[in-house]
């Protein structure tokens, strides 16, 4: 196609994929493209033809770098998206296409099938900025159309090898969404802007396509479905791929105290000032805390105590009966180690206490 021409002369196209149904991908110009057969159909978040669209020609996921995203403040972002396509060489009344500042190389790649159904997820990803949970404090107010935002991104792309109409397209998007969240979840990612575990990022986006010339017309996306499955799984698993080739997030990353403690606003820095307090005649090193922080045994304490604080904060256990659960937890803790803690005050957080006693421990295992 026109797109490809220029770009393939000048080798700087990638080959990434061809599927079943003849979609194909590849990535130019900072860009992921997917080159659509006739007779597919897609759901997208796009704002350059988004929703529900027939007979697309192509879809893509574009790489922003930071002097874009200044000029895209002052600059519509729909007729950006519009030029771009035609740069590619594209009919722009028949692409959808979605923005990322993450790094379009770092794309991950998940394929699931069962029997005639394949699905294929595309990820980009990048959290380490906005990063967020449903029903967090708003970090902006639109008027007017616009509105400025910083961006991270999770983008997604899924392409389900048969036949779905409109309503099952839609059903399918929810177990797709549900499932990104699913993967922050697994890792932990913590919400920018509160203390709870990150459900996605303020601008993510997604595109399914589905192919209307398949003989299997599916009408269920659900979980229960063996269809929802697969999305589940291959979303599940390209998430974690691409948020470990950008932001190397990964489980082996995240066992670590630290990490585990910073939705709480503890940080490296903050936890050696507490420590090194001059009243408290300490000397812990940042070598000595990093040593701590990887130490499996406290990390699997430490993720206790954080989860008992949870389910405090969302009521779900009431508070005095929580600090006395994590309390004794911890004592047994100390304890192993025979060390001392001090002793429970109601009144100081599950959070202080473990800092105020974790001190000795460090001591101890250096």
């Amino acid at each position: 196609m026109a797109c490809k021409k220029e770009f393939i002369n000048n080798n700087d196209t990638s080959f990434i994929l061809k599927t079943g149904s003849g979609i194909i991908f590849s990535v130019f110009d900072k860009c992921l493209v997917g080159e659509l057969p006739i007779n597919c159909n897609t759901l997208s978040t796009s704002v350059l033809n988004g929703g529900y669209k027939e007979n697309l020609e192509a879809i893509f996921n574009h790489q922003l770098d930071q002097k874009l995203l200044d000029e895209l403040e002052d600059q519509s972002i729909p007729d950006y998206m519009y030029k771009k396509a035609k740069k590619l060489g594209f009919n722009p009344e028949k692409v959808s296409g979605l923005l990322t500042a993450a790094n379009i190389e770092n794309y991950a790649v998940s394929k699931k099938s069962f029997k005639d159904i394949d699905v294929t997820a595309i990820v980009t990803g990048g959290v380490t900025c906005n990063a967020g949970t449903a029903g967090d404090e708003a970090s902006f107010y639109e008027e007017d159309g616009r509105f400025i935002t910083k961006i991270g991104t999770i983008n997604t792309i899924l392409i389900i090898e048969a036949h779905l109409d409109e309503c099952t397209l839609t059903k399918a998007m929810m177990t797709a969404v549900e499932a990104k969240a699913a993967a922050l979840q697994r890792l932990m990612v913590p919400s920018k802007y509160s203390m709870e575990i990150a459900t996605g990022t303020g601008t993510d986006g997604i595109i399914l396509i589905s192919n209307m010339n398949s003989k299997n017309k599916l009408t269920n996306a659900s979980k229960h479905s063996k269809l929802g499955e697969l999305i589940g799984t291959s979303i599940i698993e390209a998430t974690q791929k691409a948020l470990s080739n950008e932001s190397n997030i990964t489980p082996e990353s995240q066992l670590d105290m630290i990490v585990r403690m910073e939705r709480f606003g503890i940080t490296e820095t903050s936890y050696l000032n507490y420590v090194n307090k001059p009243e408290k005649l300490q000397n812990i090193s940042v070598d000595n805390l990093k040593q701590l922080s990887k130490d499996p045994v406290v990390v699997a304490a430490i993720v206790a105590m954080l989860h008992i604080e949870d389910e405090v904060r969302w009521k779900m256990i009431p508070e005095e009966a929580g600090k006395k659960a994590a309390y004794n937890l911890m004592k047994s803790f100390f304890n192993n180690y025979k060390l001392n803690s001090s002793e429970m005050d109601i009144e100081n957080s599950i959070i202080n206490y473990w800092t105020e006693n974790i001190k000795d421990y460090l001591k101890h295992s250096s």
